[in-house]
């Protein structure tokens, strides 16, 4: 089935699969030991005016500028454009999980995020006074174009499914700890 009418449709090409054993063995082992943690890391070095580089393990590094008008040189996107690219990319990696679990072969996944941010406080660099949850996203909306072999509402419960245990997703829905010091 595709995602605009319910009449049936060949599915020639699939995305490339992910590893269905280790995924299962994966799931096995969280079910076996929920409190398990990861841990990532990232080390951003700033070179100038707004562009920095983030270094993450042995990739090149991510980078990040602000647009001409926030003074930035418009080099790179800027820093809530990469979040979002997280939040698509974690909803992505989720959607071809939960998929691969109900062995749904995917021919198509496109997520298109857009969210509404402000910063009248200036980096609270002297611009209007704002309380934590006045500033950041405001509001995000995510569509996500999905087709496979498997009937549309088939494909909304695994986008449902793979939302609900976005751990991106989550970090940006659910207030968590957080801690910004020097360092040694």
């Amino acid at each position: 089935m595709n995602t605009v009418t319910d009449t049936p449709t060949t599915v020639s090409t699939v995305l490339r699969p992910i590893d269905r054993d280790g995924l299962m063995a994966f799931a096995e082992k969280g079910r076996n030991n929920p409190g398990t943690r990861g841990k990532n890391n990232v080390h951003t070095v700033m070179q100038g005016q707004y562009r920095s580089l983030s270094y993450v393990g042995q990739h090149a590094p991510v980078v990040v500028d602000e647009p001409l008008h926030l003074f930035g040189e418009d080099t790179a996107p800027a820093p809530g454009e990469i979040a979002l690219s997280g939040l698509g990319g974690c909803l992505a990696v989720g959607i071809t999980a939960v998929a691969t679990w109900k062995q749904v072969k995917l021919s198509k996944l496109e997520v298109f995020l857009e969210a509404d941010i402000g910063n009248p406080a200036a980096w609270g660099a002297g611009g209007a006074e704002m309380q934590p949850p006045q500033m950041g996203f405001q509001d995000i909306r995510v569509k996500v174009l999905i087709e496979g072999d498997a009937s549309r509402e088939v494909l909304e419960e695994i986008v449902r499914h793979a939302n609900f245990y976005s751990p991106v997703a989550n970090t940006m829905r659910n207030p968590i700890p957080m801690s910004v010091t020097l360092a040694d």
